[in-house]
Formats: C-alpha cells, sequence, structure tokens
C-alpha cells in the first residue's frame, strides 16, 4: 500500500510539475502555436468522439504487434547465441556492426519491398528495437552465476528446468526493463511512419492537424499518445509485479 501511495505521489507531482511549464509557456509566449494545457484537456472529450479512437486504435495495435515479433524473435537469438557458443561469436559480430546503423533511414527501402501498409511501420519498429533486446536480454544471461547452473545440474535438472527455474527468472527484469525502453522507442518511430502512406493512426492525426493548423486538435493527439505510452508502463510495471514477486519480498 505504502508503494502503491508513493508511486501514485510522484506520477501526480510529475504530471503538476509538467502541466505547470506547460502553462506557464503558453502564457509567456502568448502565441496561438502554443496551446494552453487547460484549453487542451478541454477538447480531448470531443475530439475523441469525432474520429481519434479508430486512429489511437490502429496505433497501440502496430505497436503491440511490433514490440510483441522482436520480443519474441529478440528472446529467441539472445537463448541461442547463450547456448551456442559458435553462434554466439557470430552473432555478436552481427550485432556489433548492425545496431549503430540508424534505421529510419532503411524507410524508404522498406516502403518499397513491403508497401505503405501496417507491414512497413511493423518491420520499423522490429527494426530499431530488436537488436537492443538482443544485446540485453544476451547481457543479462552472461550475468548468471556459473554456480548457479552447477548447482542445478548437479541436482539431475534437465534444459527445460534449468529454462523454468534459472534462466527465465533470472533474465525476466531485464527483459521488462528493456519491455520499458522499447515502449517508447516503438511510439516515436510508429509517429515517424504513420506519416507516410496512411490515414490512419495517432502520427497522421497530429501531423493532418498541424498542417489544418488545428493546433488544439494537434495537442490533444500528442497528450492522447502521450497518455497512451504511459498506461502501456502502468502495464509493464503489473507484469513486473505479478512475475518478479521475489524482487518485492
Amino acid at each position: 500500500m505504502r508503494k502503491t501511495k508513493g508511486f501514485l505521489g510522484r506520477v501526480l507531482v510529475g504530471a503538476l510539475l509538467l502541466n505547470l511549464l506547460w502553462h506557464l509557456a503558453a502564457l509567456l509566449l502568448n502565441t496561438p502555436v502554443l496551446v494552453d494545457p487547460l484549453t487542451v484537456y478541454s477538447k480531448i472529450g470531443t475530439v475523441w468522439q469525432q474520429s481519434m479512437s479508430a486512429h489511437l486504435l490502429a496505433s497501440l495495435r502496430r505497436i503491440v504487434i511490433g514490440i510483441s515479433i522482436a520480443l519474441v524473435l529478440g528472446l529467441i537469438v539472445a537463448l541461442s547465441m547463450f547456448r551456442y557458443k559458435s553462434f554466439g561469436r557470430v552473432m555478436d559480430s552481427f550485432v556489433y556492426f548492425c545496431y549503430p546503423i540508424p534505421k529510419l533511414a532503411l524507410l524508404p527501402i522498406i516502403m518499397l519491398l513491403a508497401g505503405l501498409g501496417d507491414v512497413t511501420k511493423i518491420i520499423m519498429i522490429v527494426l530499431i528495437i530488436i537488436f537492443q533486446i538482443i544485446v540485453n536480454l544476451r547481457d543479462s544471461l552472461r550475468n548468471i552465476p556459473q554456480e548457479s547452473f552447477l548447482v542445478l545440474t548437479s541436482l539431475g535438472a534437465t534444459h527445460a528446468q534449468l529454462m523454468r527455474h534459472l534462466i527465465l527468472p533470472a533474465i525476466t527484469p531485464e527483459a521488462l526493463s528493456t519491455l520499458r525502453v522499447a515502449i517508447g522507442t516503438a511510439i516515436s518511430i510508429l509517429f515517424v511512419t504513420e506519416t507516410y502512406g496512411t490515414n490512419k493512426g495517432m502520427g497522421f492525426f497530429i501531423v493532418d492537424a498541424w498542417m489544418r493548423i488545428s493546433y488544439t486538435e494537434m495537442y490533444v493527439g500528442i497528450v492522447v499518445l502521450g497518455m497512451a505510452g504511459f498506461f502501456l508502463f502502468l502495464l509493464v510495471d503489473g507484469l513486473e509485479t505479478a512475475l518478479c514477486r521475489w524482487r518485492n519480498s
């Protein structure tokens, strides 16, 4: 209960501080380009009923699919690198070379190959976050003490039992931390990709409002997208509480 109250208190303070700075900036600059937060919040219900719900659902679907694919593939690759040392050495070199490449530069190529639909947007999310997932999970696996493996194998544990009772519990906290970073990255990338070849998605909604000089709707879109990211973070926190109870005991 105390942790919940402390968390809610931090969230409330952070939200109040952000909105206070936003309000002060709107007062000082006094320009229609920077809409006051009170005006923005008063319009959320109206804009939501008009069209925003479909845009948000389209974006969330792409985010969830992209992150899920990247997480599953990243976990498989990281586990394979850990178990098969030769494969691990090859993949280390591959990841080391590919990680720094700016994946957004590949967007025109992906669009030419996969078209302008959801597939391109999902591929871009996967391409950008899968390497950080692989690297973080690989390092987490390498940090498992060898003594833990020796103890369990001496007791006759099979590979499946090692996976269930040692490996997965050991890497779950790091996987969830990586997932938090991936959510923020996926939202940022999706915003960029949704400005091309689509008429659904929060990126399209925000840019469309900007081009129509409807600044209030633009800020509503930004706020709603930010709130969606925040609730996804809360979902990951809930998963951590459920899956990593041993850390809180």
